[in-house]
């Protein structure tokens, strides 16, 4: 049994914008947030009745060698108490415009974990999630621009995760992003995506970090149907297998990670 914990930002799809959330946006851009959550989280559920990340759960749950426990930034420690943490093989993180609502110490706590050997699956804009950046130590960002075709490339064709994967990926609508691509040279490059503006993404990559293994992988814009794809929930459920720890470093502690949110940049609107 594989055990796969689900984060999930959730911001958005519940509009809550809290006093906590408010506090993170940017100066001069608070009045556009509280516009535009509200429309944004009638688009998710339009796309989404089940929820976003629901959507993912369901799938994954068919499939009985994974236990899918699903938690969020509004639960107690953000969700990810010591002893979830401790009972988590992989876990998936989607995160979008609350990078910063992740408290450090939390954000150590998932760093300390996947160095202990837990598998860490950060999705889409997860690219700049505290987790993703102190783990890697580059800022993760991007360009980008809304929605628009995107074919992804298998370039790992013997590649676990790419496992009855075909050549490519027809997505009807995917947000576009495009390099240069701020993160550290991957170990593998496992999906290169293509957008029909013309822009190239290494849209799937994979890095080791301690005993643990991570996948970055791009597509599940929240008003994309990318999590409805079953190339898409294939390839996720590929990576979970792939990234379940070989072994866990017990007591495992790294008291001497600093690593500075400055490199986070300001979330968009």
């Amino acid at each position: 049994m594989i055990r796969v914990t689900i984060w999930y930002e959730y911001v958005q799809e519940s509009g809550q914008m809290t006093p906590e959330f408010e506090a993170q946006v940017p100066e001069g851009q608070l009045e556009g947030f509280r516009q535009w959550i509200p429309e944004s989280t009638k688009k998710i559920r339009r796309q989404y009745p089940d929820g976003l990340m629901e959507t993912l759960a369901k799938y994954l749950r068919k499939d009985p060698e994974f236990e899918v426990t699903s938690v969020n930034l509004f639960m107690p420690e953000c969700g990810l108490t010591e002893e979830l943490l401790e009972k988590t093989d992989v876990l998936i993180w989607w995160a979008h415009i609350a990078h910063r609502m992740v408290p450090d110490e939390i954000a150590y706590r998932v760093v300390r974990r996947v160095q202990a050997g837990m598998g860490f699956i950060p999705l889409h804009s997860a690219h700049q999630s505290k987790p993703f950046v102190y783990l890697l130590g580059t800022s993760g960002t991007l360009k980008w621009r809304e929605g628009d075709f995107c074919r992804i490339w298998t370039a790992a064709p013997a590649h676990p995760i790419t496992e009855g994967i075909p050549e490519s990926v027809d997505l009807i609508e995917e947000e576009m992003y495009g390099e240069p691509f701020d993160i550290p040279k991957p170990d593998e490059t496992v999906f290169i995506s293509w957008y029909s503006g013309g822009e190239v993404f290494r849209s799937g990559c994979t890095w080791t970090r301690g005993y643990g293994k991570i996948f970055y992988f791009q597509p599940g814009h929240e008003t994309s149907p990318s999590y409805h794809n079953p190339h898409v929930l294939k390839i996720i459920s590929n990576a979970i297998r792939w990234a379940q720890p070989a072994k866990i470093r017990e007591n495992f502690d790294c008291p001497n990670i600093v690593v500075s949110p400055e490199s986070l940049r300001k979330p968009r609107a």
